[in-house]
């Protein structure tokens, strides 16, 4: 694509960001709620699509699972390609990419194409997140622009996440199951028209040769890390899922020992000798670590114990999308004067208060108590993805920025992964003991007891097809154990939580606010 404007250097201006850098930002903030809105969206219309398409029980995991997947394994990859031949390039090339492979998934005649389809779109949304985060690093370089900017880009992924499910109801109740995937398209027809003209060109002068081995140990390493994860997540200790875990960890050992070795490596690993980059990124990870875990759980519980619909379920998510909003707009207002250290470690404490609320439930009733949680959970978790961000694209050279960018979504996405895994565990291993402590023996055949007692979906499924009062009976007593379960999950969202803010004073205290840049070490 012709560029209309000049590229910059690597050395990095002084000048401020002015109106065009800040419409440009509004063109790279749609783009990335919808990427992560990407992420959710399908989970209501899976039951349309499994009578369209008639997937096995196998395929229908892999179209729920293969866009992130391949978005996680490509991030570093395209990261590194990006500070190569282009942020914008790359950009324009993935926007390009992702709309016509959401045409083609809209309109699937069968799972395996469906399948193919958002693997594509997941490629493709690796190369837009970390061109996204890197141009934002081009765009503003005065500290308390890029802040406010980066609580804009932080804002917009973190509410597509949440109005994913939101979105894809209101699509499927007027439209049919392909609808949800046409909504990004749009998008990104404006930002291939917008993008060239409101978005400046930028790459590595000095990027040296790509190593295609490099990227493809990282890539199979990433991959197999995370669904290694997600399978231990759902069938526990098995073998296989264990041996895909070791295979991804031997890998990446691999990477890292290559890159040591390599004069022109895919990452730089002197990037973790900056404490400003390894610090913020450990305590980030460590901060999704615990929200990744419980998010999930959440959305069950207003689905499975207080008996919502998906749908009704996302409507209950907009004050914690309206609570980003506010955040992020009170930590663009304090950040300039306080140091960020305080203001992370401000909001985890607000985040662990947040928490503290879940242990409260009672299983009936709670829905206000839930809502409100999950309000100040939000509203104390945005100093630290947006502050913790800033920290680590700022920390490196404008040269580097697209490979930092994509680190840091990496490890956001290996942290949710674990999380969903450790935390999803301790859960059910609690819901299972409970239940097996509650439930009166003899009450169900020994066949159904354990269906009940695998899982509060399974419970449900099973109450239904007893008489009423031993339903009601079953239903109660599993209610209350997943209550439970999630009373448990959140006080160690509340340890976890702690170590992040522990971290982030240790490490990352002597950073000073930009108006007092001059006391910087």
């Amino acid at each position: 694509m012709t560029s209309t404007q000049p590229e910059q250097t690597a050395t990095e201006p002084t000048d401020k960001a002015g109106v065009k850098e800040w419409i440009g930002l509004g063109v790279l903030a749609l783009p990335t709620l919808l990427i992560s809105m990407d992420l959710s969206v399908l989970y209501l219309a899976i039951p349309h699509i499994s009578e369209a398409l008639r997937p096995s029980s196998t395929q229908l995991l892999w179209i729920l699972d293969i866009y992130g997947f391949l978005v996680a394994g490509f991030l570093i990859t395209m990261g590194t390609v990006g500070d190569r031949i282009g942020r914008r390039r790359l950009l324009m090339i993935g926007a390009f990419a992702f709309g016509v492979a959401s045409i083609i998934a809209a309109y699937s005649t069968s799972a395996a194409g469906l399948i193919g389809t958002r693997a594509l779109l997941g490629i493709a949304g690796a190369t837009l997140m970390p061109s996204t985060l890197a141009l934002i690093r081009n765009m503003f370089h005065d500290d308390r622009q890029r802040t406010t900017a980066i609580s804009v880009w932080m804002t917009s992924f973190m509410i597509g996440m949440v109005i994913g499910p939101l979105v894809g109801g209101a699509m499927l109740e007027n439209f049919w199951w392909g609808s949800v995937f046409l909504v990004a398209v749009p998008a990104m027809v404006l930002l291939l028209v917008a993008g060239p003209i409101l978005l400046p060109e930028y790459k590595d002068p000095n990027p040296g040769k790509l190593d295609v081995l490099s990227a493809l140990l990282s890539l199979l390493s990433v991959m197999a890390v995370i669904y290694g994860i997600k399978e231990l997540a759902k069938d526990g200790w098995a073998v296989e899922a264990l041996a895909v875990l070791a295979g991804g960890l031997v890998l990446g050992t691999a990477f890292v020992v290559r890159q040591r070795r390599l004069t022109d490596p895919l990452i730089d690993l002197g990037l973790f000798g900056n404490v400003r980059f390894s610090g913020s990124l450990v305590a980030l990870m460590v901060a999704m670590l615990a929200m990744g875990g419980l998010f999930l759980l959440l959305s069950q519980y207003l689905q499975l114990v207080l008996g919502l619909s998906a749908f009704e379920a996302g409507l209950w998510t907009v004050p914690q999308a309206l609570a980003m909003v506010v955040a992020a707009g009170v930590v663009s207002g304090l950040a300039p004067r306080v140091r960020p250290a305080y203001l992370m470690t401000g909001g985890l404490v607000i985040a662990m208060l947040g928490y503290a609320l879940f242990t409260q439930l009672s299983g009936a009733d709670d829905l206000a108590l839930i809502v409100t949680g999950m309000v100040v959970f939000s509203l104390g978790l945005s100093p630290m993805f947006v502050l913790g961000l800033d920290l680590i694209v700022g920390a490196v050279d404008p040269a580097r920025a697209g490979a930092a960018s994509a680190i840091s979504e990496t490890g956001q996405e290996l942290s949710a992964a674990l999380g969903v895994a450790v935390i999803g565990s301790i859960g059910t291993a609690v819901y299972r003991g409970q239940m097996a402590q509650e439930l009166p023996a003899g009450l169900l055949p020994a066949e159904l007891a354990h269906t009940a007692e695998d899982t509060l979906a399974g419970a449900l499924q099973v109450a239904a097809s007893l008489p009423e009062a031993l339903g009601t009976e079953l239903t109660t007593i599993a209610r209350q154990a997943y209550t439970h379960a999630l009373q448990v999950n959140s006080l160690v969202g509340i340890g976890l939580t702690a170590i992040a803010a522990g971290l982030v004073m240790g490490l990352l205290r002597h950073i000073p606010a930009p108006n007092h840049a001059a006391d910087k070490d």
